[in-house]
Parts: C-alpha cells; structure tokens; sequence
C-alpha cells in the first residue's frame, strides 16, 4: 500500500495539533487543581469555556477593598461568575474571609482577557458589560456600586475570628476603668499625600483644627468617648492633636507595609473620623456608624475632580466638614 508524502504530512501536522491540545488542556487542568488544593475551596474547578471576571489588583488595603467589592458587585449584576488573582487573595484572605473563588496564575496568564477600566462611580453602562474574559481596571472607592447589597459586602469584608479578637481586647484595655465607653476610630492619611495633594490635586490633607473640630463634635454628643487614633504620620498626629482630655489614644506602628492591624481596630470602633484616602472610607463603611470627613478639599478647577466626585465618594448620611484651602489658594494664586 502506498501512502502519499503529503497524506502523511497531515496526519503528522494534525498529530501535533491533538498532542499540544491535550497538554495545555492537561497543564491548565493541573493549575487548577493544584491551586484548589493550595487555597482550599475558594479556588474551584472550572471550565474556561464560561464567563470569567476578575479585578487587576493595585496598590494597598483599601484600593484592593474597593477593587473586590466592585468586582463582587458588577459580576453580580451581569449575571456572572468572579474570581480573584492570587495576589488579591494573598492579602485580603489574611484578614478577611472572603468568598470569591481564586483563579490560578497560570490559568489567567494565558487568557485574552478584555480589559476594561472602571471610573469611580456607577455608570449606567456596568448594567451591560460584555466579553467572556473580562478583568477590571481601575481602583473605584464609591459606595454607588455596590450599597444596594451591603450586606453582603460586609459578610465578605467579615474579619478571621483572631484578628477580630485581638482588635477587641486591644480595644478592652485602653478603656481601664471607664464605663460606657463610645469608640471612634479616627484615620489620619499623610505620607505622600502630603506632597501629592497640593502638587498635582491643587488639595489639602486634613489639618489639625479639621481634627479638633470633629473630636469637639463626639466629645459633645457622648459622654466618654475614646479616641483611637492610627496614621501613617503618628508623629504629626502626637503634636497636633490635642490629648489634655485624656481621651486620644495614639496606636499602631504608623507604617503603611503593615495596615491590618490599625485597620482592624478602626472597623471595631462605634463611630469614625476619616481624613482622605480609601484606608479611612473602608474603614468608616465597615463600622456604619457616624462618620465625619473631610469634604471640599480641592480647588474648584482641581484635575483630580475629573475622576473623583464628592457625593460619589461620602454617604450621604456622613457629617463632612469643609477643609480650610487657604494654604493651596495662595500656593495657587487662585480664589474660591
């Protein structure tokens, strides 16, 4: 019998196309199964024949929040299925236990994904986000995505049983002898944003008379109030704010590489005091009880309004007092 050359240059070209089929098959089948294995059953089989979404992680604690819930959300909406990246996972998982279910690296690195970048607000086009690979950009910090099913955010943002724990006794001892005591977790963001605001956001950072204020206002309203205050500029805190009252608490360690702690014992308090920045908001939204924050703390003409929008960012029920943009006005040599 005689076989032609090129009958049998197809058999072999279709031979290599069958073999190579079943080994990245196999190898995406084994990622998977090893990862369910490493993450427990967050991390499920699936098929890459369905919908996937995932979130492009970045930054810190709160941007990540603010990417999950979003994710969490928009998935939910459309109708479809959301996992997490590893890195996600590694750093929310430790403290929080959350649910979405985590792809492989390796699964996800040899997807098309379609990238689509959020903005910082619900839009009506996230009603109707199409394509099978979808990964989200974009770190959205608004309550606008995701407040019609809060509860459920809040059980995803539900703390392990040890941090939440420590938190609690932590909290225990700074009250020593007092009785009914009101907690209110007071966040204040400096670092870069120090720099950041005026330079490139034509904004402030929370001064100290921003501080007395909103102190003044729960000092008013509850008998004893404790303050707990973290920051990443604790020694700014401890010569600003004053302590004759006995009530500030000056906690954590003030560095940003290690947040969960301060975090936990902000979210653990009755009421909150936030400056800027996400840390602040999840840890206020977290709590639901009365927030004051710092509100109108750009110029009107700030380029940081085009992707930021105030009654996007603040519940409408939380207390914001105006920031005094006396210092970038004259920096500036604008006006009100």
């Amino acid at each position: 019998m005689k076989v032609h050359l090129s009958t049998m240059g197809t058999i072999s070209v279709m031979s290599i196309i069958v073999i190579f089929s079943y080994f990245y098959y196999f190898n995406k089948r084994l990622a998977v199964t090893l990862t369910r294995s490493y993450y427990g059953e967050r991390s499920t089989n699936f098929s890459l024949d369905t919908v996937i979404w995932t979130a492009h992680p970045s930054s810190r604690l709160g941007n990540k929040m603010g990417e999950y819930a979003v994710l969490y959300a928009l998935a939910k909406i459309n109708g479809h299925k959301a996992y997490v990246l590893p890195q996600m996972h590694n750093e929310l998982g430790k403290i929080f236990k959350i649910s979405l279910p985590v792809i492989p690296q390796k699964v996800a690195d040899s997807i098309n994904w379609r990238r689509y970048t959020i903005k910082d607000w619900m839009s009506p086009e996230y009603f109707n986000i199409s394509g099978q690979y979808v990964k989200l950009f974009g770190s959205p910090c608004s309550w606008t995505f995701y407040h019609h099913i809060r509860d459920e955010i809040l059980q995803e943002f539900t703390f392990h049983d040890s941090i939440k724990n420590e938190a609690n006794s932590y909290l225990e001892r700074l009250r020593r002898h007092k009785v009914n005591v009101t907690y209110i977790g007071v966040h204040v963001r400096r670092g870069d944003y120090v720099s950041v605001m005026p330079k490139e956001r034509k904004g402030v950072v929370a001064d100290k008379n921003y501080l007395q204020k909103a102190m003044d206002y729960f000092r008013q309203k509850y008998d004893n109030p404790l303050f707990v205050v973290t920051s990443n500029g604790m020694d700014w805190c401890k010569k600003n704010i004053k302590n004759s009252l006995g009530d500030v608490y000056f906690v954590g360690d003030g560095k940003e590489g290690s947040p969960a702690r301060d975090f936990a014992l902000l979210a653990h308090c009755n009421h909150t005091i936030m400056t800027i920045g996400t840390f602040g908001y999840w840890a206020a939204y977290l709590v639901g009880g009365e927030t004051i924050y710092l509100t109108n703390f750009t110029l009107p003409d700030s380029p940081y309004l085009k992707i930021f929008k105030y009654e996007a960012a603040f519940l409408p029920e939380w207390i914001g007092i105006p920031a005094d943009l006396s210092p970038v006005i004259g920096k500036q040599g604008g006006a009100l």
